[in-house]
């Protein structure tokens, strides 16, 4: 038999049950569409949490107090203890190593922004004139922080976009006065609309030069240094000075905790990526439930087409040419279903992407190949039971409907 007949013989049959033929595609479908819908989820998770992370700046490295362990605490934080302070001359020894380009001292805190009778509380980020470069910000009106000794305060700030619509709608903000809890800062520069980073509105702080947070919040340590190597090459360099530098500084002990950007995002990597192929499986177990249903459909297609399957035999149509016209019929079904569902797949990833354009939605293509060869493969194993079945029937026995 051709592979011609063999295509019209299961084309025909499908035709011949129209219902049964499209609640088994169905079911094939869903099984291939929820596959490709929850793998895109979690591959927009990890590209979304990657291009966070590239949004902070190239080539970074990020030192914190407190040594970091395993268990995401500090030893000394279980005995009460708080973790050693990074100074700002600390930052500025790190500048020692060659491997360093930039840094760039952080301090965080909240206080109330004012102008005249509008107030809101923010996000203060204390930090120097380098922070701009080393997280790749831009501005969009004035000046940024002035450069000079970071050891100096001023009384001027940056406004986050946001603010300087909230505080002064269309009016210049650039050399204008607002108060920053008790302390009075003259406007000096306003961000571009940056958006969200880590969870993170830049739109919705205020910077300040690190000096002068240190006086506005009373404290005198760092928050992060943000640490601008020269290259990717020297990145592992940049560490290991800055890790060098504080353990001398700080009298032989490993006090703080110094991280790349790379090891950070290939841990979510790798964490995101196992994620994704785990809800991918799940969903594919829906692909087995609908294996079943194939099988059970032949089953009963088998006994329902005994006289069919003996006058096949009696004309000389070997067991091994019966099962691949079973073989057939569940490839088509298969196929047809993993089209569709491919389809449906598609379709509902490109509305969630539109629901939620912040986050990048797209099907792996490992993901589509897999729920396609899933689908296909699944149908065509479930096949073999009613097909072997079909195969071995007396073709005198058949022909007379036992």
């Amino acid at each position: 038999m051709r592979f011609a007949d063999t295509l019209q013989f299961a084309t025909g049959s499908l035709r011949g049950s129209p219902t049964r033929t499209l609640l088994m595609m169905l079911a094939m479908s869903i099984g291939v569409a929820a596959v490709v819908v929850l793998t895109a989820l979690g591959e927009g998770a990890r590209r979304y949490v990657i291009n966070q992370f590239a949004s902070l700046g190239t080539n970074l490295v990020i030192m914190l107090p407190g040594r970091t362990e395993t268990a995401g605490i500090g030893p000394g934080m279980l005995l009460g203890q708080i973790p050693r302070e990074i100074t700002l001359d600390d930052a500025t020894a790190i500048l020692g190593s060659t491997a360093v380009k930039r840094i760039a001292p952080l301090t965080v805190g909240s206080a109330s922004l004012s102008r005249d009778a509008l107030n809101r509380e923010v996000v203060v980020l204390g930090s120097t004139a380098d922070f701009l470069e080393v997280r790749h910000m831009s501005m969009g009106l004035g000046r940024f922080l002035p450069a000079g000794d970071i050891r100096e305060s001023a009384s001027v700030c940056v406004l986050g976009n946001q603010m300087k619509r909230e505080l002064f709608g269309n009016e210049p903000a650039i050399g204008q006065w607002v108060r920053l809890g008790d302390r009075r800062f003259r406007v000096i520069g306003v961000l571009a609309p940056q958006g969200e980073s880590m969870g993170f509105n830049t739109d919705e702080i205020v910077i300040v030069p690190v000096a002068s947070a240190h006086q506005l919040f009373n404290t005198s340590g760092l928050f992060r240094v943000l640490i601008e190597a020269k290259s990717r090459d020297v990145i592992e360099q940049a560490k290991h000075d800055a890790e060098q530098i504080m353990f001398q500084r700080h009298g032989g002990e490993k006090d703080v905790t110094v991280i790349t950007q790379d090891a950070v995002l290939a841990t979510f990597d790798r964490i995101l990526t196992a994620l994704t192929m785990a809800v991918g499986g799940i969903a594919a177990i829906s692909l087995a439930v609908a294996g079943v249903l194939i099988m059970n459909v032949m089953l009963i297609a088998v006994a329902q087409r005994v006289k069919e399957i003996g006058l096949l035999k009696a004309l000389g149509a070997p067991g091994k040419q019966i099962r691949g016209l079973f073989f057939a019929e569940a490839a088509l079904l298969s196929g047809i279903g993993s089209v569709f569902g491919l389809m449906l797949g598609y379709a509902g990833s490109t509305a969630i992407a539109l629901m939620y354009p912040s986050l990048p939605v797209s099907p792996p293509w490992w993901a589509v190949l897999a729920a396609f060869g899933t689908a296909l493969g699944t149908g065509i194993l479930f096949s073999v039971w009613p097909a072997r079945r079909a195969a071995k029937l007396d073709p005198v026995a058949a022909l007379a409907g036992r």
